[in-house]
């Protein structure tokens, strides 16, 4: 299973448009986005199964469109 996937498009896409329209609110996003990966290893669906580096390179992908979402008015 590959690192990054389509399904980090998607992620970079939902976190840059939060990022864009709620800047510097970072505690929401952490709670968010790290609490929606664990939320993944409980749901049953295919999606959801991935490997640990997966989800780690979807969190960093979340803060790097989340960031680049800060970045624009």
């Amino acid at each position: 299973m590959a690192l990054f996937n389509y399904y980090s498009i998607i992620h970079f896409a939902i976190w840059f448009i939060y990022g864009k329209y709620f800047k510097k609110n970072w505690p929401l996003f952490l709670f968010l986005s790290v609490g929606w990966e664990i939320i993944e290893l409980f749901l049953p669906f295919k999606f959801a199964v991935e490997i640990f580096e997966n989800k780690i390179s979807d969190i960093f992908i979340n803060v790097l469109g989340y960031i680049i979402g800060n970045l624009f008015k």
